[in-house]
């Protein structure tokens, strides 16, 4: 009988490929594992088993298997079924969610290896220099890597000099897969075998009586096996002795001391957490806790609206311990990893080494244990903090997921695909583990809180701060009225700059606010008025001062700041707008005693980035921290007494219909860091137009107010939660079939679909890395098929990628555009 097994390939196809394998394989084969695979002429890829059958393929004949390289699956059934829906519903192949889903260690990669033909007869007059010096070097080693051949014929592009040598047979080209996780071995020492015995011990030490620092090695060894009754590292005995790494080495060559290895994960909690009592919550606490409990007894997913500071991650710690007295893993998903940092050391206090985390500041080392321990339902790892990716970790016994900051676009992925939201990816998973789904929030975002007024989330709430502290006084500057008073001080307001300075002198720490990264936005030449543009995308390049560059925050061009206008040549060169850097300059100049520091992307691209300007702040190594939005997302800080947001316009007059709800949103998260203790927090909002409704409302901290005109206006203009819509994005180098492409598209799209189609349009920013874009908007109403739409959708892109001078556009899908 033959055995086939269907596999998910690590690429943007459809469909699965089948290959073949032989019966001793198929015993040994489920889905989940992992099977090297040939694809294409030469390529090995490493796939995953989605099942294994008898029928063989119809089209094409199977290939067999290269390799099964698992003994058992790294994936499980949940995650293959949780996978399938996210490629359904996102319009994406299977196999782009595997290679997004799995840690990139797991994806063996192939490499080329240059081998010589034995069996031909090689005339070396017949061969050029470079081919020569390959041959040559094929004399003295079996094979060599195409990197290895670069640096022999000291050339980039290799690939010609092999294309040669095949053609005239002197190599052979072969396809090597290699491992890329490897596991962390820490070195122990011990005393040898022989040297167990006390008389034999009492024997060396005798011998060792001219060697006194080889004796005091042993001795310390001694000393610390009675008092650590546990393996002791070399490291360890290295400083315990104060010997050299030599001494030890000449013992272990002796065979007085041997070494040995044992495996430890690289991530690991010392500590212990268990003694730490859970904090006792207050009433508001207890109802919503009980509100919440009532609704999972309906299997329904719960929203928790809590105000800023109202102690919603006790709520959280409370069902978490639950969860895991009743043995089953929990899932806490965080939009930035900067809230990781701070949680982690709140729910080690609680659960100890129960807790592992998991985001795309590990290395993939680390990430690769973290999957490892959750497959084999460790405890260490029977809690997990994570972003979004820590979705695909392998669950076989999820009992509580909770989306924290639920209303946070850091949730959804851009690119690459899959582009799925992680908050509803979460309730997809929930449901299939049939775990309890709580999502919280002190500003939820529309779609949740209309998906709680209609009953199909159950809703719980907390309307005080935690100790009954008051929420912060909200003020709003008029910035036109300064400036015409002529009060402002660089972009303070007099307002702001009294208000930091009575907060410095009463020990409060400040933080402002202002989301743009960098100096300045833009350089112009104040003769001419030119600005440098970046040459790969359509938008103008941002000052840098402290590398004294202009950088595109969209492709990473960079180039140094010019003394003198690159058209005119006057240098007159002036700033126009302002980023964070900006303001920390300003601050250095107005506070000179004040310990300012900034937190943006630049400051915090290492592992340890968020960690380090975090702790510091909490310390009071810092008075002010200025910060783009990674700072309004659920931090807890104890000495803020004031919060400055520098330019709220920048945030409303945005082109994007959710503009207004994030303004809210990111406003109220903002101006809730300030006064989380007993004293009264102050936040000034800073605005040419201080009477704007949204500004207003933030002001008030009306969310009601808020949600009610934010679904009406949506509801006229046919935007979700009512309507659903799916944003399709047309990519190409040329400007014409980009046009002529997008065109054709949205004529076929009218012409099919019952759903209204807005565009093709170019958005804010036409052009990115050289590649020119254009967009499609689908609205689909609600009483319409979602499903039915995409199906139309993807016929129509079968039929648009059959038309020649259409097939090099790329079709990127969107749905649910945030």
């Amino acid at each position: 009988m033959e055995y086939f097994v269907d596999v998910i390939l690590p690429i943007p196809l459809e469909k699965l490929f089948t290959y073949s394998i032989s019966g001793a394989e198929a015993e040994v084969v489920s889905p989940g594992m992992r099977v090297g695979v040939p694809f294409g002429k030469s390529k090995v890829y490493t796939a995953l088993v989605y099942r294994v059958h008898n029928e063989p393929p119809q089209i094409y004949e199977a290939k067999p298997v290269h390799k099964v390289l698992d003994e058992k699956p790294i994936a499980n059934e949940f995650q293959l079924k949780h996978w399938k829906w996210i490629a359904d519903y996102y319009m994406c192949s299977v196999g782009e969610v595997f290679r997004s889903a799995v840690p990139g260690a797991f994806l063996l990669e192939s490499e080329t290896l240059v081998l010589r033909n034995g069996e031909a007869d090689i005339d070396e007059s017949d061969l050029e220099d470079d081919e020569f010096l390959v041959f040559e070097a094929l004399q003295h080693q079996s094979s060599l890597k195409v990197q290895e051949v670069g640096a022999i014929v000291d050339r980039k592009n290799v690939l010609p000099i092999l294309d040669r040598l095949l053609q005239k047979k002197v190599i052979l080209l072969k396809e090597e897969i290699y491992e890329q996780y490897k596991p962390k071995l820490v070195k122990f020492v011990k005393l040898g075998g022989e040297y167990q015995a006390e008389e034999k011990l009492e024997a060396l030490l005798k011998t060792l009586t001219r060697a006194p620092k080889q004796s005091q090695v042993v001795l310390s060894l001694f000393q610390l096996q009675a008092v650590n009754k546990k393996p002791i590292k070399v490291s360890e005995l290295e400083e315990a002795s104060g010997a050299s790494k030599a001494v030890i080495k000449s013992l272990v060559e002796k065979g007085i001391l041997e070494e040995y290895f044992i495996r430890t994960d690289r991530v690991n909690y010392e500590g212990d957490g268990e003694n730490s009592d859970l904090k006792r919550l207050n009433e508001y606490q207890e109802k919503a806790l009980a509100d919440i409990r009532n609704n999972f007894k309906e299997n329904r997913a719960v929203l928790l609206h809590g105000v800023t500071s109202s102690g919603k991650t006790e709520v959280y710690v409370k069902l978490i311990d639950e969860c895991i007295q009743s043995g089953r893993q929990a899932l806490y998903l965080l939009p930035e990893i900067a809230l990781t940092t701070q949680l982690i050391s709140r729910l080690q206090e609680y659960f100890g080494d129960k807790v592992s985390v998991y985001h795309s500041k590990y290395n993939v080392q680390e990430r690769v244990e973290v999957w490892n321990n959750v497959l084999a339902q460790k405890t260490k790892a029977q809690i997990i903090i994570g972003a979004r990716s820590a979705l695909f970790l392998p669950f076989s016994d999820l009992g509580l997921v909770i989306v924290d900051e639920e209303h946070e676009s850091s949730f959804k992925q851009f690119d690459p695909a899959p582009r799925y939201h992680a908050r509803d990816a979460a309730i997809v998973l929930g449901n299939l583990h049939n775990s309890h789904i709580l999502l919280g929030s002190a500003t939820p975002s529309i779609e949740s809180y209309f998906n709680a007024k209609t009953g199909k989330y159950g809703y719980a709430e907390i309307t005080r701060r935690y100790g009954n502290v008051l929420m912060p006084e909200i003020e709003l500057v008029d910035l036109k009225e300064e400036a015409r008073k002529k009060r402002m001080k660089g972009h303070f307001s007099e307002r702001l700059f009294l208000e930091i300075e009575a907060a410095l002198k009463e020990g409060e720490q400040v933080i402002l606010f202002q989301n743009r990264r960098g100096y300045a936005p833009i350089v112009e030449c104040t003769t001419c008025g030119h600005s440098p543009q970046c040459p790969n995308c359509d938008v103008s390049l941002t000052f840098h001062q402290y590398k004294k560059q202009l950088r595109c925050h969209y492709c990473g061009y960079h180039m140094a700041l010019p003394e003198s206008c690159q058209a005119c040549g006057s240098p007159t060169l002036d700033t126009k707008g302002f980023g964070t850097e900006q303001v920390e300059k300003e601050l250095e100049t107005l506070f000179p005693d004040a310990k300012t520091w900034r937190m943006d992307l630049d400051t915090t691209r290492g592992k340890h980035g968020f960690e380090k300007i975090i702790t510091a702040f909490e310390q009071h190594d810092i008075d002010i921290l200025v910060g783009t939005q990674m700072l309004t997302k659920g931090l807890d800080f104890r000495n803020v007494g004031l919060v400055g947001i520098m330019n709220a316009d920048s945030l409303l007059n945005f082109p994007d219909y959710r503009a207004h709800e994030r303004c809210f949103q990111l406003l109220t998260q903002v101006a809730g860091r300030a006064g989380r203790t007993q004293k009264r927090g102050r936040v000034i909002i800073q605005s040419y137009n201080p009477y704007h409704q949204i500004l207003k409302q933030v002001s008030t901290n009306d969310y009601l107010e808020m949600f009610k005109e934010q679904l009406y206006e949506r509801e006229q203009f046919k935007y979700p939660p009512k309507n659903r819509i799916i944003r399709i994005t047309f990519k190409h180098k040329e400007f014409n079939r980009l046009n002529e492409a997008a065109e054709w598209f949205a004529k076929a799209l009218r012409n099919s679909s019952g759903a209204s189609v807005l565009g093709p349009e170019y958005p804010p920013v036409a052009r990115i890395r050289n590649q020119y874009l254009k967009n499609l908007l689908v609205k689909i109403p609600s009483g319409k098929s979602v499903g039915g739409v995409k199906t139309g959708i993807k016929r129509i892109e079968r039929s648009f990628n059959a038309v020649a001078q259409f097939r090099s556009v790329r079709v990127i899908y969107n749905v649910d555009h945030i």
